[in-house]
């Protein structure tokens, strides 16, 4: 993905089902789960560079001890600023008492970090600022060990006013309105309601101390979260742990956002990502399960576990943009997935050079766009098998070896054309400055392509296409390819994302500015004035009946007309090879990825009410020319 974009956050929780004894005997450590979670969250780095966050809840601690750390960093290296800060107070203690290192209780009672739960969070801010104080997990604290809450989640809600309403009609006085906030006071309040019903139905019964042990025992954590979450609009995965040891993972009803989980009987483990688990822990992919939509994975305190509906799984929507570009590769359906998504695009590539193959040189742009540049190049090889096939039988029924071979010997020609110098990006911190820095960031290798070639570059998916723009197509333009071909794995993307990704503002796609273009230059500007009218007349309404009105910016034309139209705007003026930008089709992508179908981006299909109304103020702020995300 050649433009700056940011997405879903990581979440990573662990549970230790053994003492921690256990763990120092077997595994030689009695940092044993300090080096999971270390793991967990190194391998989902892509899910998260703005910050990373890490909670731990010790079980059965004396009254007078800590029992709940927590350390936060939005630093440039936030994981190793994280951990490097964690490990620092057991390298002093190496070095002036190395025998406590050895002592599980010592440790357990005086030092942070060494309880059994804990729950890590890697940040990928989508709105307002990036401090510590935006950066989970977040913690509610309370002298009740049963009311203290730590919560960390890859979520956004499109009814953030909706719910800090609601809070406010408690009695509540948040202190500012964000998602974060209102989810974690939402479980919050309920989480207290349920410590005040247990207190009181056994007041009087026993002391109060001992009511302590049996809200413990009681707490029904599937109510509590069924009371929170049931007015949430958007995607989430909520990990939440609770002071005395309980802990939970939601998933909203349409999987919009991922999670899995591994059980055997040392560890409990949660990540957003499948490969993580089976990498840190080397198990079977078998093994790791998904959590089902609308359901929570709930760990009791003494270690029982299990996975309970908390709302209604609605129509499975899990997010596509998921397998095509932000989940690691290195899970075997992803990878598979992102293979089909290059076979099935080739037919696109082979019309856009004219069936050309020998006078075409293939690459990609960026890195991780190489998985399906894998399935291109399958493509390629199977219609040159093909073409080979045809070309021996007309050679006759006995063909000499020379004529064979040189049949044979016909192949695509593979390049690695982009080359990029990954040091220097970390001086990239704004759009204002990316595009001149970008040129810099790839290097392009030359004496590869002919004056002659068509050059095809793959790439993840074309967004605002300003990088290509005003960066890459100038650098590939130096090799004097006859014509440049970019080609998206992604379909168009024409509509805002609310529940996780940085694609917010409608005005910034490119697929939305060549709509709009095409309108003009047809003489169908009225559509744009009809679209805002309608959009105006339901912004009121309940957000349950709501339309999505913008479609009808784009039912004038196809995709390739638009596809066509984005390529004229994207062109550079200076740019002398010619230029075509084709997309996947959205049947295409449902095909590679059958079991995730969620596509509002690409078809403006939202999974729920909360989608059609963001898009609506977003059509809305774009004909206002107001430009700041709609939820």
């Amino acid at each position: 993905m050649s433009d700056a974009l940011k997405h879903e956050c990581g979440v990573a929780m662990l549970r230790l089902l053994k003492p921690l004894d256990f763990y120092k005997e077997k595994y030689g450590t009695s940092f044993y789960g300090l080096k999971k979670m270390y793991l967990l969250m190194e391998k989902q780095r892509n899910r998260g560079q703005d910050g990373a966050g890490l909670a731990n809840v010790k079980l059965q601690t004396s009254p007078g001890k800590r029992y709940i750390s927590r350390k936060r960093s939005v630093t440039s290296n936030p994981i190793q600023d994280l951990f490097g800060e964690i490990n620092a107070r057991f390298i002093e203690l190496e070095e002036k008492s190395p025998e406590k290192l050895n002592d599980t209780l010592w440790l357990k009672n005086n030092m942070p970090f060494t309880g059994e739960l804990f729950l890590g969070h890697l940040r990928y801010g989508t709105y307002g600022g990036n401090n510590i104080e935006q950066c989970h997990p977040f913690l509610r604290q309370n002298n009740w060990k049963t009311r203290n809450l730590v919560v960390a989640g890859n979520f956004n809600m499109t009814n953030v006013d909706e719910l800090f309403n609601h809070l406010t009609e408690l009695g509540q006085h948040p202190k500012e309105k964000a998602d974060t906030i209102t989810i974690l006071e939402k479980i919050g309040h309920f989480l207290d309601e349920a410590n005040d019903e247990i207190y009181y139905k056994h007041k009087g019964e026993v002391s109060k101390k001992e009511i302590s042990s049996k809200i413990e025992d009681e707490l029904d954590i599937k109510e509590i979260l069924y009371n929170a979450s049931k007015y949430w609009d958007g995607g989430y995965v909520v990990g939440g742990l609770i002071g005395h040891g309980d802990s939970f993972v939601l998933r909203d009803p349409s999987g919009i956002r991922p999670a899995y989980y591994y059980k055997d009987d040392e560890v409990v483990v949660v990540a957003s990502e499948k490969p993580v688990i089976q990498t840190s822990f080397n198990v079977k992919d078998n093994l790791v399960h998904e959590i089902k939509r609308g359901h929570a994975l709930i760990i009791k305190k003494n270690g029982e576990v299990y996975e309970k509906q908390v709302l209604s799984p609605l129509k499975r929507t899990a997010c596509s943009f998921e397998r095509i570009y932000f989940s690691r590769g290195n899970d075997k359906d992803i990878y598979n997935e992102r293979i089909n998504l290059g076979k099935l695009i080739f037919p696109k590539v082979l019309e856009a050079i004219n069936n050309d193959v020998k006078n075409s040189v293939f690459s990609y742009i960026p890195n991780t766009a190489e998985v399906s540049y894998f399935g291109m190049m399958k493509g390629v090889d199977e219609y040159l098998n093909k073409v080979k096939i045809e070309k021996i039988k007309s050679l006759g029924s006995n063909p000499s070896d020379e004529e064979i071979e040189k049949i044979m010997s016909i192949s695509p020609r593979a390049e690695k054309i982009a080359i990029k110098d990954a040091k220097l990006r970390t001086f990239i911190t704004s759009d204002v400055n990316r595009d001149d820095l970008v040129a810099h960031v790839y290097d392009i290798t030359y004496g590869k392509v002919k004056e002659s070639d068509n050059l095809v570059m793959i790439d993840d998916s074309i967004v605002r296409g300003t990088t290509l723009k005003h960066s890459i197509l100038r650098i590939l333009d130096r090799l004097n390819p006859k014509k440049v071909v970019i080609v998206s794995s992604a379909p168009q993307i024409r509509y805002p994302d609310c529940y996780g990704i940085d694609m917010a503002i409608l005005g910034d796609f490119i697929a939305f500015q060549a709509a709009i273009a095409l309108l003009k230059e047809t003489g169908q500007e009225q559509i744009i004035k009809d679209v805002y009218l309608k959009c105006k007349d339901q912004i009121s309404l309940a957000k349950e009946s709501m339309v999505n009105h913008v479609k009808d910016i784009y039912s004038p034309f196809t995709a390739d007309q638009i596809s066509a139209k984005i390529s004229e705007i994207l062109k550079p003026k200076d740019m002398r090879a010619d230029l075509e930008i084709i997309y996947q089709s959205i049947s295409s992508l449902h095909i590679a990825c059958p079991d995730h179908k969620g596509d509002w981006y690409f078809s403006g299909e939202y999974p729920t009410p909360g989608g059609n109304k963001v898009v609506t103020q977003a059509f809305i702020n774009y004909v206002d020319g107001v430009k700041k995300r709609a939820y």
